[in-house]
């Protein structure tokens, strides 16, 4: 299991349809178990596709997967973006009046920001946002000496 308060219980710690010795009665829905969706994702006919069918994953793991796909793609266009800003900062304060320190720092903020564009795009995205707030951390640390 890994933790998280939304995921679903393993296979083999669910309670099977046979051990309600309750009394519940024969209603799934009073049960809390059974009905149509639930054998439709549990039963003896649903088998793993392995493209998000009606297997193991199912319509949760369709959404996963989503989901872990949208943070690649927004932890490599924030990355992007925000290594850009940090390039063109370092250019224009380079041919400023501003310390040799200010566009050192947005450059180097700008690389880490690039690190974390491709760490987010290789599915790393936790580290790819505390690199995208250390970039930017370094970046505002430089503009604080201009």
């Amino acid at each position: 299991m890994s933790g998280r308060a939304d995921s679903d219980l393993s296979p083999d710690t669910r309670a099977e349809d046979g051990d309600d010795d309750a009394g519940h009665g024969d209603d799934p829905e009073e049960a809390g178990h059974g009905g149509d969706a639930d054998e439709a994702r549990h039963g003896d006919d649903a088998e793993d596709t392995g493209n998000g069918g009606p297997g193991e994953y199912g319509v949760q793991g369709d959404d996963a997967l989503r989901r872990a796909r949208r943070a690649r793609r927004a932890a490599v266009g924030a990355g992007a973006v925000l290594a850009l800003a940090g390039v063109a900062a370092a250019l224009l304060r380079l041919t400023g009046s501003a310390p040799a320190l200010v566009p050192v720092a947005y450059a180097c903020g700008a690389g880490v920001c690039a690190l974390a564009a491709v760490l987010g795009s290789r599915g790393r995205t936790r580290r790819a946002l505390w690199l995208l707030i250390a970039g930017l951390m370094v970046m505002a640390l430089g503009d604080q000496f201009d």
